[in-house]
């Protein structure tokens, strides 16, 4: 049963106050601990703050070309998985979202089969076909591995937004004399455009950090980021480089929040989600 107090006339959900702070801790406390560890060059047990702070561990890594390798290169992926997901998925969202055809509904859930099975096994099955089609180890590969991914996020939350268009307003634009072309780009796209801001961003993030198609399709020579980060902390007992690297990996996130929360509003999202 929740507990609910009143303090100053109004209810306190503490059941609700305590799951929310260990959610905190939860999320928080492990990217403290790997973030301090990117800082330190002496933590022994059992000692609870590190003995030695520094840097060192960050210019051996910084001083690497494989690690400046791994980075541009998982940007340039990123970004081409991003722009292809856009152009391919967000016709074919306008089309679920507003036009009828047959064995639509079968064709929009079949969106879901890429996350309904484990994820590995489906990896493996189209690893056997890029095998045959000369795909592995390539840049190209890696990228149709990873648009495999974003199909849900760029097919599922930009048909909501198309969905949730005021038809009025459409239909007034129609009257005023503006053609199908006009009224898109003009009442459509700007209504629909927080929703599909939110699409892209998760997809951005979320091919950014994929690791296990890019290291089953891409290994030996396509090496992104998160698959160096498993390079170095299976080949080297060293927390920091492993550290150093998750730290690094957090940035482009970090800037693509930052980019949307200015672009889009923090509201935006939110309605742009229907909420």
């Amino acid at each position: 049963m929740r507990t609910i107090a009143k303090f100053n006339g109004s209810k306190v959900d503490w059941a609700g106050i305590l799951f929310a702070v260990l959610l905190t801790l939860f999320i928080a406390v492990p990217l403290v601990v790997v973030g301090t560890w990117a800082f330190t060059e002496v933590w022994r047990y059992p000692s609870v703050i590190p003995q030695q702070f520094g840097f060192r561990f960050w210019s051996q890594t910084l001083s690497r070309t494989d690690v400046w390798d791994a980075l541009f290169l998982s940007l340039r992926l990123t970004a081409t998985v991003t722009l292809l997901s856009a152009v391919i998925c967000l016709p074919a969202a306008y089309a679920f979202a507003r036009m009828s055809f047959p064995g639509k509904n079968v064709l929009f859930l079949s969106f879901l089969a890429s996350h309904a099975f484990p994820k590995f096994g489906l990896l493996v099955a189209i690893a056997g076909i890029f095998l045959k089609l000369g795909l592995i180890s390539t840049f190209w590969g890696v990228v149709l591995i990873q648009l495999v991914g974003t199909l849900m996020l760029m097919i599922w939350i930009p048909v909501a937004a198309f969905q949730n268009i005021d038809r009025r307003m459409e239909e007034a634009a129609r009257d005023a004399g503006a053609g199908p072309l006009r009224v898109f780009w003009s009442i459509t796209l700007p209504q629909a455009a927080p929703t599909i801001m939110a699409a892209l961003l998760l997809t951005f993030v979320g091919t950014f950090y994929e690791t296990e198609g890019a290291w089953l399709i891409g290994a030996p020579e396509i090496r992104t980021m998160p698959v160096l980060m498993i390079t170095f902390i299976n080949n080297q007992i060293v927390v920091q480089y492993g550290a150093v690297l998750s730290v690094m990996l957090w940035v482009p996130s970090f800037f693509a929040l930052m980019f949307a929360r200015r672009v889009v509003g923090t509201g935006a999202f939110a309605r742009g989600f229907g909420a």
